[in-house]
């Protein structure tokens, strides 16, 4: 077991009867890890540990920007962005960014919602890192993914805390290599 593992924990029957919610807060929450995630040098704490092995597959793929999915996508892409010398992207429910945006609609195991990304956030050239903290059925993924896309930048690769393997979300993005450090 990874040392983050034991601070991720079940909450059934979230947000809807049926599901089980994999909740990260408690990661979050754990004032020495999440001091060694926004850079100081307690290289054993489980969130720093969590960052560093999200960035290891990256470090040479030449990431220009994190783009992280609201809202628990941010806590990781902040200091993942930071491990890889990028910049951070939000992408954010619909209406929330304040500047012009592409748009994608997409599904959930429990509902349908809309994300958006600045138009000006990415372009041709870039190489994006897209990172949620979970993938589940993968439609908020699959929607992000589609975001780069339109804006003509490059996905150089997808990572993610935690997959929920039942649920089948990698087959949803096209066959791309995921990283995903512990699956249920």
């Amino acid at each position: 077991m990874a040392v983050y593992e034991h601070l991720i924990r079940d909450i059934p029957d979230f947000p809807t009867p049926g599901i089980l919610f994999r909740d990260i807060t408690p990661l979050l929450g754990d004032a020495s890890a999440l001091r060694a995630a926004t850079g100081e040098a307690w290289r054993s704490a489980p969130m720093r540990a969590a960052v560093d092995d999200l960035a290891a597959p990256f470090r040479d793929a030449a990431i220009d920007q994190v783009v992280a999915i609201e809202a628990r996508g941010y806590l990781l892409g902040a200091p993942l962005a930071v491990a890889l010398g990028a910049g951070l992207v939000p992408v954010r429910k619909r209406g929330k960014l304040p500047y012009e945006t592409y748009s994608a609609e997409y599904s959930l195991e429990y509902g349908a919602a809309a994300i958006e990304m600045h138009t000006d956030a990415l372009g041709p050239g870039h190489r994006a890192l897209v990172v949620d903290d979970v993938l589940a059925t993968g439609g908020t993924m699959a929607a992000a993914i589609e975001l780069v896309a339109r804006s003509g930048a490059e996905v150089a690769g997808v990572a993610t805390l935690i997959e929920l393997d039942a649920l089948g979300g990698r087959a949803r993005l096209g066959g791309r290599d995921i990283v995903a450090l512990i699956h249920y």
